[in-house]
């Protein structure tokens, strides 16, 4: 059996990735390929949390043109995480796992609300937490969410799922003969300002030594790849 170079990571996965090709909602077989990936990343025996995005369902910093008020909007969209949220949920407890969702915006008949200690606890028992709701505070996105949940629950690492391969000098959808790294400084990448995370989530993760590795979660196998050690991606760390 595959073991875990790690004991605890955070997930940090994009509403979009839900949705599939028609790029809105939810959709069966995307997220059927998610829980498929987590799973057999989960079976080598680590501890995992996820944060989950809302893009596929609204988008707050998109909200100018609909002459809705950016704070609503993210309130929007962080209920857009909930909603993937209890996806994620229903379709991992479907195949056998044990979760608990724990939401930063209080609404307890849906799931607990966010206490660090009680979702240390979970994942001490086993369980997938799953943390919706963003950060709780408009003006912040879920890679904030992200980089702070991870440090809050002492995860080793963040997995930052993405469409593409790693961390690229240039888009690599419109530029041929961009390049990608296989490791980089967090602070070459807010210098470069390079698509890692936005640039608080990154910051937060310098400051506070938690390594990043952006990856391709399309390629089926890497999440279990990365847990066992493999060079997948790009790894964004601290100066050696």
């Amino acid at each position: 059996m595959t073991k875990s170079i790690y004991k605890r990571v955070l997930l940090k996965l994009s509403g979009e990735i839900l949705a599939g090709p028609d790029g809105f909602g939810i959709s069966g077989e995307a997220i059927e390929y998610v829980v498929e990936e987590v799973r057999s990343a989960y079976d080598t025996g680590i501890e995992m949390a996820l944060v989950i995005g809302g893009g596929n369902i609204f988008r707050g910093v998109s909200a100018d043109s609909q002459k809705i008020d950016r704070a609503t909007a993210d309130y929007m969209g962080m209920l857009g995480t909930v909603i993937n949220g209890l996806a994620l949920q229903g379709y991992l407890e479907n195949h056998g796992i044990q979760t608990r969702g724990q939401t930063a915006i209080e609404m307890r008949a849906v799931a607990e609300p966010y206490i660090k200690r009680k979702a240390i606890r979970h994942l001490e028992k086993g369980r997938i937490v799953i943390f919706a709701g963003g950060t709780g505070n408009p003006y912040f996105t879920t890679d904030t969410a992200a980089a702070l949940r991870g440090m809050e629950i002492g995860a080793d690492i963040i997995f930052k799922a993405t469409k593409v391969n790693g961390v690229y000098d240039k888009d690599p959808m419109t530029n041929p003969d961009a390049k990608m790294f296989e490791e980089i400084e967090f602070i070459d990448a807010l210098r470069l300002r390079l698509k890692v995370m936005d640039s608080t989530a990154l910051s937060l993760c310098m400051d506070n030594g938690l390594p990043i590795v952006v990856f391709n979660l399309l390629e089926a196998g890497n999440i279990k790849k990365i847990v066992s050690g493999q060079k997948i991606g790009t790894l964004v760390r601290g100066n050696k």
